[in-house]
């Protein structure tokens, strides 16, 4: 798998991260630890280098998973990790960096981010001692992760910002409008969370009967609601079309044009399963024609704007 320079650093990342939210439990529907490491095994066996954690995965089981599975293979990954928002203030940033250190199993992290603006710390603060931990080698690049266009520039006369995280798919495209030119413009990277819409464009709700339990997390996000599921049909059957045509699931085909898009470094993709994982990594080779991106785009702003109407 190619390889992508992260923003202004030296680090290389694959089109495809493996996202390992899943793999800590909590919300998700889980398998077992044994399970996820041989995934990640088998991910960086088939090209995957980049992994996406944070410390609020599973109260740090994510990362623990992490550390187990890439254990001997450490130096050839990038692993990005972060703090979470309650942890921003200089002395708790360094406490988190550290027992992420641990349960990562490593003496560095390639990208630390801030997971959530803080509402209380000044983002200076917090960058300063991000600077700290990176001039200390103990991190390599600083990102930020789910920050307005505002905050991004605000984050930037503090640090050098390689990577910003937000949440873009096909049913959600919010990005677009300032933060994808301002990244373009800046040489700042962007790796994409919910890259299938936490599993709406796999075709599974739509096509596959799939239901969600009342207590699953997902049942009262804005896209799962019943009237707004209906909307998304249209977008989900071009995705089948064109995936059928291409002879590929309708997940690759939802995967493949997020890496179209050319502000777009990496895409995150979870899974606990390693068929899965690798039709995620399969669709980095597929090659979508000018039509069928121009019919995406058109279908797709027509969804949203209906579900935002």
């Amino acid at each position: 798998m190619k390889q992508i320079t992260l923003g202004k650093s030296d680090l290389k990342v694959t089109p495809i991260t493996f996202g390992c939210w899943e793999l800590g439990g909590g919300p998700w529907e889980f398998t077992s630890d044994d399970n996820n490491i041989k995934t990640i095994q088998a991910a960086f066996d088939m090209g995957i280098t980049t992994f996406d954690t944070a410390e609020g995965y599973g109260n740090g089981h994510s990362e623990e998973i992490v550390g187990a599975a890439l254990e001997g293979k450490r130096n050839q990954c990038i692993i990005s990790t972060k703090v979470s928002r309650a942890n921003l203030a200089a002395k708790d940033v360094r406490t988190s960096a550290e027992n992420s250190l641990r349960r990562l199993k490593t003496d560095y992290i390639d990208i630390y981010y801030i997971h959530w603006p803080s509402f209380e710390i000044p983002v200076g603060e917090t960058l300063a001692e991000f600077n700290k931990l990176k001039e200390e080698g103990l991190i390599r690049s600083i990102g930020v992760s789910n920050f307005s266009l505002e905050q991004l520039k605000e984050a930037l006369s503090f640090a050098q910002i390689d990577v910003i995280q937000p949440e873009y798919s096909l049913l959600h495209r919010g990005i677009e409008a300032e933060i994808v030119p301002f990244c373009l413009e800046h040489q700042i990277s962007i790796m994409s969370y919910s890259s299938i819409a936490k599993g709406i464009l796999t075709g599974a709700f739509h096509l596959g009967g799939k239901k969600l339990d009342e207590n699953d997390f997902r049942s009262t996000r804005r896209l799962f609601l019943p009237d707004h599921l209906e909307k998304e049909k249209e977008l989900i059957m071009l995705l089948k079309q064109i995936a059928d045509q291409h002879g590929k699931a309708i997940s690759q085909i939802a995967i493949s044009w997020l890496l179209h898009q050319e502000a777009l470094t990496t895409a995150i993709v979870g899974s606990q399963s390693i068929k899965h994982m690798q039709e995620n990594i399969e669709a980095a080779d597929i090659v979508l024609s000018q039509d069928e991106l121009d019919a995406l785009n058109a279908v797709s702003r027509k969804v949203i704007a209906s579900i935002d109407a």
